[in-house]
């Protein structure tokens, strides 16, 4: 398909050689019931995405080496030796069939409800105490405890690198707690943390400078961030492009190489006077690699339909439009979710045959790991 070649253009940077520009999103899956532990259902399911010729895989969020990481049943976890050897096999298994791979480490924060097992009574950890803004119903962060998450995703970006993987993403998105300190909804703390979007990224740059220290000058780190949250569909952390600069400066000088910008929609412009997406703005400040991602490849976003929980159903859908900004280098790379659930080789039948073979995105989708 000679109008979507530019998909499959090879992607350099740094050490980090990629054979397109399609990533597969992470998407938490809830298929580890076992400890926590990714098993062979989990590498089944990476591996087939990695022989459909995705260029880079972003795992679902696995939990970092805290007590209040995890908020959900059955999501895997990396740290603990029989954990990470599940994922050492995930990415043998990718490697294998010619994928790259990243791990996303992730902290829920205050979104964390007491009672969630395996870890049970342990509280929700936030910035202030809040998993929506003006409701004070979780554990306050200390010092002590903002220390010790800097250093577990220090040591997971770690452990990520000795297993093999090629990349490592920070989860800074979604209204979950490294965005929980960039949101000031939720951010009302009265110290270096809270204040100005300089001062309510610190705790992020403390994460991604640990992070750097960690893998050394040449492991990309991404980072992904969102302005929308899931408490406020309608939230921004910067309504100015000035805005927006003073917010990513900060974070792309602690060491982050790519910026995964979440949309609901990634055709949507983010400033009036402007076409650029989310994406195209980050790409434009800092210089750095960007990946949009918002519905690619389907006609409606993944808002559930009122009365239900699971994300929206939707069919097959254009790619023109993305492929119009890929050719303006209006950012590097584009995410995939819900279709490359519903097509696991989503990336190899666009280039053979565009969407005319892509199966839509059903609920019953999320049932199995397929």
């Amino acid at each position: 398909m000679t109008a979507q070649n530019s998909l499959f253009q090879p992607f350099t940077m740094g050490n980090l050689t990629l054979k397109n520009r399609i990533v597969m999103s992470p998407m938490t899956r809830n298929f580890s019931p076992n400890d926590n532990i990714p098993g062979d259902n989990v590498v089944e399911y990476y591996r087939r995405r990695a022989e459909g010729d995705v260029g880079l895989i972003i795992t679902e969020g696995t939990c970092v080496d805290h007590a209040g990481a995890s908020g959900y049943p059955d999501v895997p976890y990396f740290h603990g030796k029989e954990r990470l050897e599940g994922w050492k096999k995930v990415v043998e298994a990718v490697h294998a069939n010619g994928g790259k791979i990243a791990p996303q480490l992730w902290h829920v924060g205050a979104m964390r409800k007491t009672g969630v097992l395996p870890e049970g009574d342990v509280p929700g950890y936030g910035p202030s105490g809040m998993n929506m803004p003006g409701k004070v119903n979780r554990h306050t962060m200390t010092q002590q405890d903002i220390d010790d998450v800097v250093a577990a995703f220090a040591q997971g970006a770690s452990d990520a690198k000795d297993l093999g993987f090629d990349a490592v993403e920070l989860h800074g998105a979604h209204g979950y707690l490294i965005d929980q300190f960039f949101w000031e909804g939720t951010n009302q703390r009265d110290d270096n943390y809270a204040g100005s979007i300089e001062r309510r990224g610190r705790f992020a740059v403390e994460i991604i400078s640990a992070v750097r220290a960690a893998v050394g000058p040449d492991f990309p780190i991404i980072l992904r961030w969102s302005q929308w949250k899931q408490q406020d569909y309608t939230a921004r952390l910067a309504t100015t492009p000035e805005e927006l600069a003073r917010f990513l400066l900060p974070l792309s000088e602690a060491g982050v190489d790519i910026f995964h910008c979440s949309q609901r929609r990634f055709w949507e412009p983010e400033f009036d006077g402007s076409d650029l997406n989310l994406a195209g703005w980050t790409q434009k400040i800092t210089g750095k690699s960007a990946i949009t991602v918002g519905s690619v490849g389907l006609n409606a976003d993944f808002i559930p339909v009122p009365g239900e929980v699971t994300f929206r159903e939707a069919e097959p859908a254009s790619l023109d439009e993305l492929i119009r900004r890929l050719d303006a280098n209006e950012f590097d790379l584009v995410a995939v979710g819900r279709a490359m659930i519903a097509n696991p080789d989503w990336a190899s039948r666009v280039q053979t045959s565009g969407i005319e073979d892509l199966q839509p995105f059903r609920k019953e989708h999320l049932g199995t790991l397929v």
